[in-house]
């Protein structure tokens, strides 16, 4: 299977392929990124950080009156019947994602209260290596854990999975092309930036010919000294990888 080959075919927009994540303390600071990215970015992640703070979903409803597309990451994980109650609510929401860990029967109680929130499961989180999930009691290769994880959302009928661009050959090789799949641990291909946290990384170009469908963005936009002129670059890279749509 060759790169070209792997570059996804779904009717995305392009300029929805690139997500941003609003990993900022405050509504202000959201409010404020929002506005200083304009028409560069159409969708965008709203985390756990930004959940702890004011007014998340008055946000979220923001969002969707500047015709933006929202994604929920809040990996719910608990018992199933927790689970499947918080996203039951969360379908009365106008979002488009929701991820959600755990075993088969949270999945399963996820998928089942959905409505048209698109279900996406955690593999492997992009700030682990393979040491890492050796320390957390998986003997297997990670590459082989990711798979495992993405083969079995995609059997309980989750609609895609979080994953580093680094496994998504594989994944698409393994799956074929249906399976949504979301990358996050996007870095400059100059390297990382200052601080950073994240081990399984790739830059935006090779996490679309390893075929992601969209990616995640988050402080290499957000840190930079002009987050609008950082998004529009990606975005034209994007259109460089979709030239077609």
């Amino acid at each position: 299977m060759t790169q070209n080959s792997l570059v996804s075919k779904k009717p995305i927009a392009p300029k929805e392929r690139l997500i941003v994540a609003l990993d900022v303390d405050t509504a202000d600071e959201a409010h404020a990124l929002v506005d200083q990215l304009g028409d560069a970015v159409q969708f965008y992640k709203m985390g756990l950080q930004l959940f702890m703070g004011d007014g998340y979903y008055e946000i979220a409803r923001s969002l969707r009156a500047l015709g933006k597309k929202v994604f929920v990451d809040l990996k719910f994980y608990d018992v199933p019947e927790t689970v499947g109650s918080a996203v039951r609510a969360l379908a009365k929401r106008d979002v488009t994602f929701a991820t959600v860990h755990g075993n088969a029967a949270i999945l399963k109680a996820a998928c089942a209260v959905r409505g048209d929130v698109k279900i996406l499961a955690v593999t492997v989180l992009t700030n682990l290596d393979q040491s890492d999930i050796e320390d957390m009691g998986f003997p297997c290769k990670l590459e082989d854990l990711t798979l495992l994880r993405a083969r079995k959302a995609l059997e309980l009928g989750c609609d895609g999975v979080i994953s580093s661009g680094l496994e998504v050959p594989r994944l698409r090789a393994e799956l074929g092309a249906p399976l949504i799949v979301v990358s996050p641990g996007i870095r400059p291909s100059d390297g990382a930036i200052a601080g950073d946290d994240q081990k399984r990384v790739v830059d935006a170009e090779q996490a679309f010919r390893n075929g992601a469908d969209y990616i995640v963005v988050g402080r290499p936009i957000r840190r930079a000294p002009d987050p609008r002129a950082v998004a529009l670059g990606i975005q034209q890279t994007i259109a460089q990888v979709f030239p077609a749509l």
